[in-house]
């Protein structure tokens, strides 16, 4: 009996070399997730696993609880349904969604965001005044607005935060004296004590920088985030100039094609299964290493990208306007109601206050945009929309496994080349995008010319994708020559 961390990713990897062992051991039996009986108002927040192995290599029975009642009493009432096969280290039967590996085309545009060892980093925006703002010059650099997961999940509380990377305690101190002061007296006493020596020697700068992922942010003007722990797995849209929290899991992605294939279901299954859980609300947390690096993104046409990128643009731009439309809306009182609602409630069915979530978050437009975006990315994928979730991952992880021979062999479909190939690229793509002035998105549009739609939406969006990648105004003879029929 351990908690139910045991399936997530740390331990697994504990697990997996026992049971792919010469000498193996099998899971014959395991509930991933039980809960703490007799729970009490007191009690741990604390949710169980419990597993047995026997030595050699055979199937095991998985229980998945169905039905929990009566918890805090002597006689509560828990049910399960049963799967027999080969138990995983994930705690699950079927597809082994652990044995998928990173792959070099999503490399260096993931990571967590700053974490800043100091309270005093965080500022209200009269305190940013009171040091300077507005007043130094090129201080709007350091002082930014700043976001963690409930500023996203709820309401942002109007913070900012005081980024200092890339100066000297010295210069800090002669550019900005009240910053440096503001530093010195409510952030340095406490690095002082830290037991880290190097994040006590820096103790101007955030204890982790997030060096690794700050140069794929330079050109960009939004990046993508999503909250690492939330009952909800929402990706949007975050203004580069918003700094992230540790709890934020960002992307160094722009193009709505991206946001749109992570929000869509078949990346929320997958990022489900590869992730991990927390707490007794037993919320998903996504890793990066497991959830982002390894995820085979589909190798869409221009018209399949545009499609997608319409879809999430539209979609990111609805729940901002609701939002700023209405203080009492959140993103996670949205995606309730949302959920209420895919399970079967009627509109009339809901209680008042998902009524008002309803009506003023447009929650039916909502609801219609990632239905609409689920079967665009499935287009893109080439696959049925009907597959189940379990089919979704079989295909998800053959998918990874494929374009890891790919990969072996030098062809890397990057998610960013231009930004990518100069960083993680092979010598012979370097000097490849050498010879086309990292002009990339010329290089991905030669080739056979496709064909122009009969369909009218099908056109726009064909005549849109010829339009987003244009570097001057195009007439309509121009667009037309691009298609096969001229």
């Amino acid at each position: 009996m351990t908690t139910n961390s045991i399936s997530q990713v740390f331990q697994r990897r504990v697990m997996e070399k026992h049971l792919n062992a010469k000498k193996p051991i099998s899971l014959i039996m395991a509930i991933p997730d039980h809960p703490w009986t007799k729970a009490s108002a007191d009690s741990a927040a604390v949710r169980i696993a419990m597993t047995v192995c026997e030595a050699g290599s055979r199937d095991g029975v998985l229980r998945e609880v169905t039905l929990e009642q009566g918890l805090q009493t002597d006689t509560p009432l828990i049910e399960f349904a049963e799967k027999a096969g080969r138990i995983n280290s994930d705690l699950t039967v079927g597809v082994d969604v652990t044995s998928v590996a990173a792959l070099k085309a999503n490399d260096g545009l993931s990571s967590r965001g700053m974490m800043l060892f100091g309270a005093g980093f965080i500022i209200t925006p009269e305190e940013a005044v009171r040091i300077g703002l507005g007043k130094r010059a090129g201080l709007e650099k350091h002082i930014r607005e700043y976001r963690n997961g409930r500023d996203l999940t709820s309401r942002p509380r109007g913070v900012m935060v005081i980024d200092l990377f890339s100066l000297e305690a010295n210069e800090v101190r002669q550019r900005f004296p009240e910053v440096y002061q503001q530093i010195l007296t409510k952030v340095k006493p406490e690095r002082d004590v830290n037991r880290d020596k190097d994040i006590s020697r820096r103790w101007w700068l955030f204890g982790r920088t997030r060096d690794e992922i700050r140069p794929a942010l330079v050109s960009l003007s939004r990046y993508i985030a999503t909250v690492e722990t939330a009952k909800h797995r929402i990706f949007q849209f975050l203004d580069v100039q918003i700094s992230p929290d540790n709890k934020l899991v960002i992307f160094g992605l722009n193009n709505a094609f991206d946001l749109g294939v992570l929000s869509s279901r078949l990346h929320t299954a997958w990022a489900l299964r590869t992730g991990g859980w927390l707490g007794i609300g037993n919320d998903p947390v996504y890793v990066k290493s497991k959830c982002f690096d390894p995820f085979p993104f589909p190798a869409a046409n221009d018209l399949q990208q545009q499609r997608i990128r319409v879809l999430a643009e539209e979609l990111d731009a609805h729940r901002k306007r609701v939002l700023a439309e209405h203080s009492h809306l959140t993103l996670t009182g949205l995606y309730n109601v949302l959920e209420k609602l895919r399970a079967g409630t009627a509109p009339a069915e809901l209680i008042d206050a998902d009524r008002r979530t309803f009506d003023d978050g447009l929650v039916l437009i909502m609801q219609e945009l990632h239905d609409k975006l689920d079967a665009a990315v499935f287009n893109a994928y080439g696959w049925p929309a009907t597959l189940t979730d379990d089919e979704i991952l079989t295909r998800l992880v053959a998918l990874n496994k494929a374009r890891a021979k790919e990969e072996q062999s030098g062809q890397v479909r990057w998610l960013r080349p231009d930004y990518q190939i100069p960083r993680f690229g092979s010598v012979k793509e370097k000097a490849e995008l050498d010879l086309l002035g990292a002009d990339i998105s010329q290089a991905e549009a030669t080739g056979p010319k496709p064909n122009y739609p009969t369909d009218g939406l099908e056109q726009v969006y064909a005549v849109m994708a010829v339009l987003s990648r244009a570097t001057a105004p195009m007439d309509a003879n121009s667009i037309a020559l691009t298609f096969k029929q001229g």
